[in-house]
């Protein structure tokens, strides 16, 4: 990401009280971590529960997040964010 948009990023986090300091990073990286994980865990979490969200975070609530904080940003760094998020929904 550009440093326009991690700048804008770290703005939101000061000045929204929804947010604090590193939690857009947080969640880029339990979104990851969770599409990654194997598809038997994914389809075991669908089936029985997240055991995942009780210790790591909630991976769903992490992607509205990210959704939130898209609508929040420029055009210009809500795109370079929407294209990282979307290598991730893609897997």
């Amino acid at each position: 990401m550009s440093a326009r948009a991690l700048s804008e990023i770290a703005h939101l986090e000061r000045t929204r009280n929804y947010l604090l300091s590193g939690d857009v990073s947080a969640a880029m990286r339990l979104w990851k971590d969770y599409v990654h994980r194997p598809q038997r865990q994914l389809w075991h979490d669908d089936e029985w529960g997240d055991a995942y969200d009780d210790c790591c975070g909630n991976p769903l609530e992490a992607r509205a997040l990210l959704d939130t904080t898209m609508q929040a940003l420029s055009p210009r760094s809500a795109r370079e964010l929407r294209q990282i998020v979307r290598r991730f929904d893609a897997v």
